[in-house]
């Protein structure tokens, strides 16, 4: 088996996107398939055509040209160079299968690649293209743009031989377009149980050094977009405070947000309460999650987090950690409220407050939350278990009659 990847972007850049695409890649590796992989335009404007990164070789797809600001040319024209870079790349590794990871920029070209090779494409949708540029703000929901970008990725659903997707939220919306049950597959966001450790002690020095010591540390490590909700955690704290004066917010990473992040807490009088880390290396990430007693990730209401899992939730768990999280549906399919994890009502500073307060004040509610999470990711979500629903798709598709890549 030898399916053809093709992704938006990949490592070195570090986000969740990429973190499961080497998870994927990984255990169908050790399923014993010949994984190749090339990204979008999108994942470097440099020149090279090959890397190799970790021992993992990506082809690449080098960007031309610069961005227009006509709405769609862009997008156009990023889809031109993939459609002409992936056909070169199929016929010269002879793949089983296309494989297109979202957006449906990747999609669209898979599509014409594999209609004009005999290929079987498959797509993966992560997330909809249309509502997380809602979130970028590039757009808003029920706009021209919205509305085009929406039918975009209902033709390529439709046109695809099978698709995959990671959550129970996005296969109704995906079967509600008019997609056939059957030819959907849910592939879980997961962990590797084996990668993650339960939560260690707390780095004494670096803790003294980040201003915590002695401290109740609230936290959140990620990429700060919008939709993260932390400019909730931030009006929360106040009212938080005002309970356990001892609690300092701990935000560990970067993002879009970050500057209006920094400024939200200046404007409250908060600066001294709040340390924001910046980025730091991948390898030096455990020491700042032993630093947090409790983890936040107050996502706002959209249709983005309530059709979509989050990774993070699950990471904290397979580290054993205590975790607060807003009700959306993108929670509420991971967690079990007071079982695997605390929800409060999304949207709600003063519920995020005191919830938080609730999970600090409760030892043995924390010790049962903990074990409880760690369990559950070991039972039903570790990547072992998510891969092998590719399996019986991948072969079906593989032995399907008719022309294979032509020379």
């Amino acid at each position: 088996m030898r399916p053809l990847h093709i992704l938006d972007h990949s490592i070195p850049l570090h986000s969740g996107y990429t973190f499961r695409t080497l998870s994927l890649l990984r255990e169908q590796r050790a399923l014993g398939w010949e994984t190749c992989h090339l990204t979008s335009p999108k994942h470097t404007d440099g020149s090279a055509l090959e890397e190799t990164v970790d021992g993992w070789h990506f082809y690449r797809t080098p960007a031309t040209g610069g961005p227009s600001r006509l709405p769609g040319v862009s997008e156009v024209a990023l889809m031109k160079q993939l459609t002409t870079r992936l056909e070169s790349v199929a016929r010269e590794v002879n793949p089983t299968l296309l494989h297109a990871h979202s957006p449906v920029l990747n999609a669209i070209p898979a599509l014409r690649v594999g209609r004009k090779l005999g290929l079987p494409v498959v797509y993966e949708v992560r997330a909809f293209w249309e509502d997380a540029a809602v979130d970028h703000g590039s757009t808003r929901e029920g706009s021209l743009r919205y509305r085009l970008t929406r039918r975009l990725e209902t033709y390529a659903l439709r046109n695809a031989d099978h698709v995959f997707t990671i959550c129970e939220g996005l296969r109704s919306d995906i079967a509600a377009r008019g997609i056939a049950k059957d030819k959907i597959t849910v592939i879980p966001n997961a962990v590797d149980i084996d990668a993650f450790a339960v939560g260690g002690q707390p780095d004494v020095e670096l803790k003294q050094r980040l201003g915590l010591s002695g401290c109740a540390v609230v936290g959140f490590i990620g990429s700060f977009y919008a939709y993260e909700g932390l400019d909730l955690l931030l009006d929360a704290l106040p009212a938080l405070l005002q309970q356990r004066p001892d609690v300092r917010v701990l935000l560990v990473g970067g993002g879009p947000q970050d500057d209006a992040l920094r400024a939200q807490a200046a404007r409250m009088g908060l600066a001294d309460k709040v340390v924001f880390t910046g980025r730091v290396p991948h390898h030096e990430v455990q020491r700042y999650y032993d630093l947090v007693d409790v983890l936040a990730y107050p996502r706002h209401s959209m249709r983005l987090t309530e059709l979509v899992t989050p990774l993070k939730p699950l990471e904290a768990m397979a580290q054993g950690r205590l975790l607060v999280a807003s009700d959306v549906g993108g929670h509420k399919e991971l967690i079990q409220h007071r079982e695997t994890g605390l929800l409060f009502q999304a949207g709600s500073a003063p519920a995020l407050a005191q919830t938080l307060v609730d999970a600090l004040r409760s030892p043995e509610l924390a010790a049962r939350i903990r074990l409880a999470g760690r369990r559950f990711v070991e039972q039903h979500r570790h990547w072992k278990a998510s891969v092998a629903n590719y399996e019986p798709v991948y072969q079906r598709l593989a032995q399907r009659p008719g022309p294979r890549v032509p020379p």
